[in-house]
């Protein structure tokens, strides 16, 4: 059953998620995904660091009263911790000369290594817990409130986060916007992209702290990368994006906590381990931000896996169409109809495979073919249709013969690619271009005049201006 403290866990998860998303799109964008990862694992060393120097110089501890001066402590940590991870991988790549991902993993499997092992050596008494550190606690955040309110701490200070995040959008939009997409300009322009870029690693790892209590070390670069993903997935404008990151951040954090409830009982409870009753809020947050990145994989309008294989099965048998309307249109000029016939088709065989004969009856149900028994001929719009086919072809033959030293045998390939994505326009264009040719460089009359003219044309010109 749902309660007024779930909706707080959701919410502090929800925040928590919103507000790694915000810098998490921009990482995203910049192709630098896998910095996110690393100031997600060495924010610890940063984090551990600063919690001890406090806890020696008495700021906090078992007679102090530090619990809002830690965070700030904490922040500053993560802060330094972020910087000195990009400084380290810069020098790393510029003298090491190795790649930008190699000096990566090299810095931030180091750092985290050094966290855990100060975690381990130094703070192992004291209350950081590393199973709290690597997968968070985000159920237990309705224990620390603020004041004598029900409003849990985690949930204000990643709510300030995540303001903050989106009042430095809002002022530095424009900036962030060109130093990610062309840094090159910024820089002529006079924006420091350097700056800005430490300015980023700094937003992030003070994000991080703060969802760091409610989402853990391992778990929030799912939050951090996975919603901008995904929304990268569905949508090509910046703001638009941004907007669908942070409803799937947020969507997705009260969707899990919901599953986190209901799913174990549901599942176990049917194989008969009645003992589990919950799972985690910030692992089925991460699994449904995980299957949202999923779904928009798979059904995304302009790069799902799915649209994209049925779009290019549409395509496939949209040419097939086509080459049929060619075939039966090639049958026709090779049977040379009596001038005067009577006879409203000319019969011709195409492909009898299964798909040649779905395509024969997807042209009937056009009207573009007639016939039974597997024998098809073209109608009057069949023909039409069949001739803007043909003269596409046949005029880009007589293009690349003419701009290409080609042999003949080349150039029906090539044109046999190129026709089925010509318009009218760009085939009257190529037409002009070529000064109106009437035979292509096989001697075949192109659509669109009538024999006579070419005959005519040829012979005051003495010879066809399509030969190469």
């Amino acid at each position: 059953m749902w309660t007024e403290l779930d909706t707080w866990t959701a919410l502090t998860a929800a925040l928590a998620a919103m507000a790694c998303t915000v810098p998490g799109t921009f990482l995203v964008l910049r192709r630098q995904s896998m910095l996110g990862d690393a100031l997600s694992h060495t924010v610890l060393p940063g984090i551990v660091a600063a919690f001890l120097a406090a806890y020696w110089l008495g700021i906090v501890g078992p007679h102090s009263e530090g619990g809002s001066t830690m965070h700030f402590v904490l922040l500053g940590g993560a802060v330094a911790a972020g910087l000195l991870t990009a400084c380290l991988t810069e020098a790393v790549q510029r003298f090491g000369r190795v790649e930008n991902s190699a000096a990566l993993g090299v810095i931030y499997t180091s750092l985290f290594a050094l966290g855990l092992l100060m975690v381990r050596l130094y703070a192992d008494d004291v209350h950081l817990d590393a199973d709290c550190v690597l997968f968070g606690a985000v159920e237990t955040v309705v224990l620390d409130t603020v004041g004598d309110s029900d409003v849990p701490t985690a949930a204000v200070l990643n709510g300030v986060v995540l303001i903050l995040n989106l009042l430095l959008l809002a002022v530095c939009f424009k900036e962030l916007r060109l130093t990610t997409f062309d840094p090159d300009l910024a820089t002529s322009l006079g924006l420091n992209s350097t700056f800005v870029h430490y300015l980023l690693m700094a937003i992030t790892s003070v994000t991080l702290v703060a969802a760091f209590q409610s989402v853990g070390a391992i778990l929030v670069i799912t939050v951090l990368v996975a919603p901008s993903v995904a929304s990268f997935l569905l949508t090509e404008r910046l703001h638009v994006m941004i907007a669908l990151a942070l409803l799937i951040a947020g969507g997705s954090a009260f969707a899990g906590h919901g599953l986190a409830l209901w799913s174990p009982r549901a599942i176990f409870g049917n194989l008969g381990f009645t003992t589990v009753d919950d799972s985690s809020t910030a692992g089925m947050t991460a699994i449904v931000c995980g299957m949202v990145f999923v779904l928009a994989f798979l059904f995304s309008p302009r790069r799902g896996i799915i649209v994209q294989t049925v779009r290019q099965s549409l395509l496939g048998f949209r040419i097939l169409c086509e080459d049929c309307l060619g075939i039966l249109y090639r049958s026709e000029e090779a049977n040379s109809r009596p001038t005067g016939t009577e006879e409203p088709f000319v019969k011709a065989s195409v492909p009898a495979t299964l798909r040649g004969r779905l395509a024969c009856w997807r042209l009937s149900l056009q009207g573009f073919v007639a016939g039974t028994n597997g024998t098809w001929a073209l109608t009057d719009s069949g023909r039409e249709h069949a001739e803007h086919l043909i003269r596409s072809h046949r005029l880009w033959e007589s293009y690349m013969a003419r701009h290409f030293s080609l042999p003949d045998d080349h150039l029906h390939e090539a044109a046999h690619r190129v026709e089925h994505f010509l318009d009218v326009p760009m085939v009257d264009q190529l037409e002009q271009e070529l000064d109106q040719p009437g035979l292509d460089p096989h001697g075949r009359l192109i659509p669109g005049r009538s024999v006579k003219e070419v005959t005519e044309a040829n012979h005051s010109e003495g010879e066809s201006d399509l030969h190469p």
